[in-house]
């Protein structure tokens, strides 16, 4: 399979690693909604092969997960896909402590949070990494 490098839509494409569906719908529907592209995923082992095929923008990815936690799964994306961007969501402070010490340079965004603080950060990360193209 050939890498895909150009989006056709010229859209920032986010991939979403998320186990718990409710979440994961939700967090799909508010991305698009706000003009990204999204493909999402219930476990890390999951997003691998669609990482090793397809470009992405940013890995948006919670932290606790079956099979391999997303921590795991950032240090994979940087290895198969080194400039795509990482954010970690989760629900607990430690993880977010431990998340922020092993990935210095991804995101972190704490739950419960609202929609828009998310697309907020998701924008950050992308006028970030514009500028740092400058």
């Amino acid at each position: 399979m050939s890498l895909n490098t150009t989006p056709k839509s010229g859209v920032p494409r986010i991939l979403l690693a998320e186990d718990e569906e409710a979440m994961r719908t939700y967090l799909t529907r508010a991305l698009t909604n706000a003009g990204y592209e999204v493909r999402a995923v219930d476990r890390g082992t999951e997003a691998i092969p669609l990482l090793e095929q397809e470009r992405f923008d940013l890995l948006l990815s919670d932290i606790v997960m079956p099979e391999m936690d997303g921590i795991e799964l950032a240090q994979r994306c940087a290895e198969i896909a080194p400039a795509t961007r990482v954010m970690f969501i989760t629900g607990f402070a430690a993880v977010s402590l431990r998340a922020s010490r092993e990935q210095p340079d991804a995101k972190v965004l704490s739950k419960p949070f609202h929609l828009r603080d998310l697309v907020l950060e998701v924008e950050r990360v992308f006028e970030e990494q514009a500028e740092a193209r400058l």
